[in-house]
């Protein structure tokens, strides 16, 4: 049985679909990264599980129990909202007893001066400072509990937005784009630290994001959202590797992939120059679009040893240079992934040949759908349309500086 498990979920804004029948497993103890585009509905499908928001349909099951009709207190869910939602007026320790108080206390041991009237009062407050502290301990902000969130840096308030959550002992964990306030080295410091606390809390999380590189790096499986609707739920390697839409494939991944229209027909997909085989392809002639990751896109000897294709600018990123690219025979653009020894001397508005790994190629339909059919050169008397494809990704680079 799933920890947690959305079933048919629709939401809806002013006639606007928000929520478009999302259905969602989460196991005990995984990590689901939700990521897309803003306005997809990331925000939303989180706060009608923490019940803050209402579906207009769908069931939400946590531990098998429908919590559909349940109040929001009463889900035992913590969340950590992008902008932490600390008490400007409280202490870092105050901040973090706030769920624990709501929780032992009632509303008149809550009270400053009455409450310390009522019996057991002082050893309730006594305990909860207890865990309080312990939990600041072990996210090292032990040294902020008399800080206010006004005295403390971007990172220290999100640890002590997740100490306020984690201390509670939720079954169910939510992030609503906890690091987005963060600059950049902080960000990728503070995924590793929460990866780590949902490692030793054990609890299902679910973490929304609009960062493909958080959701890729830090999650057991990443769900793709697009539109309203979950695309695809799998793996990061399998999301990366083997999208099954073509929205998915767009969305994620940095460089972008190349998306270049085509058609299919014989089996044989043709680009411009470049042909194809594909197994299992649909009768008759059938646009198509085909899809290459920028690192599978190679550099040949000469630009007559591949796709003619012109450069358009450079990129250094210090390990890597993109390479923006226009082919001659398409007028697209093709993007690529080479080593900076690659690059040298190149610069913009030199021609190039480019070479495309053909097992690295996807093929996806008109309505986006991802066609399965195995990918591979073209057939051996196509040898001049060939000059823009390899066979092996692993050896390209060495084959094409000989």
């Amino acid at each position: 049985m799933s920890a947690l498990s959305l079933r048919s979920i629709t939401k809806a804004f002013g006639g606007n679909q928000i929520l478009n029948g999302v259905s969602l497993d989460v196991g005990a103890g995984e990590f689901i990264a939700l990521v897309g585009p803003s306005g997809c509905g990331k925000s939303t499908l989180l706060r009608v599980l923490a019940g803050l928001d209402h579906a207009e349909s769908g069931e939400i099951l946590i531990g098998g129990r429908d919590m559909s009709g349940v109040a929001a207190a009463e889900r035992n869910i913590a969340m950590v909202f992008q902008s932490y939602a600390l008490y400007p007026h409280l202490t870092a320790s105050q901040n973090i007893a706030v769920p624990l108080a709501m929780r032992r206390l009632s509303r008149l041991e809550r009270l400053p001066f009455v409450g310390s009237l009522i019996p057991g009062q002082r050893a309730t407050r006594a305990a909860i400072a207890h865990d309080v502290r312990e939990m600041a301990t072990s996210l090292k902000i032990d040294h902020l509990l008399d800080r206010k969130p006004g005295q403390m840096s971007g990172g220290q308030r999100q640890r002590v937005a997740l100490a306020r959550a984690m201390v509670r002992q939720p079954s169910i964990f939510l992030m609503d784009e906890p690091l987005s306030n963060l600059d950049a080295n902080l960000r990728v410091h503070a995924r590793g630290e929460i990866v780590e606390l949902h490692r030793r809390a054990g609890v299902p999380t679910l973490y929304v994001t609009h960062d493909q590189a958080e959701a890729l790096s830090m999650a057991d499986r990443v769900a793709v959202m697009i539109g309203g609707r979950l695309l695809q739920i799998a793996t990061p390697q399998v999301i990366y590797d083997d999208p099954a839409h073509i929205e998915v494939a767009r969305f994620i991944g940095q460089p972008r992939i190349n998306l270049l229209p085509a058609f299919v027909e014989g089996g044989v997909i043709l680009c411009g120059g470049l042909r194809l085989t594909l197994e299992n392809a649909p009768a008759g002639k059938t646009p198509v679009t085909i899809a290459i990751r920028p690192e599978f896109v190679f550099l040949a000897k000469s630009r007559h040893d591949g796709l003619a294709a012109r450069i358009e600018r450079l990129e250094f990123l210090g390990s890597e240079v993109i390479l923006h690219c226009r082919l001659d025979a398409i007028g697209e653009t093709v993007i690529a992934k080479v080593q900076p020894s690659e690059a040298s001397g190149l610069a913009a508005g030199d021609a190039v040949g480019l070479r495309l790994s053909p097992g690295r190629t996807l093929v996806f339909a008109e309505d986006g759908s991802r066609l399965a059919g195995v990918v591979a050169g073209g057939d051996a008397g196509l040898s001049s349309a060939n000059a823009g494809l390899s066979g092996d990704a692993d050896t390209e680079r060495e084959r094409a500086h000989g």
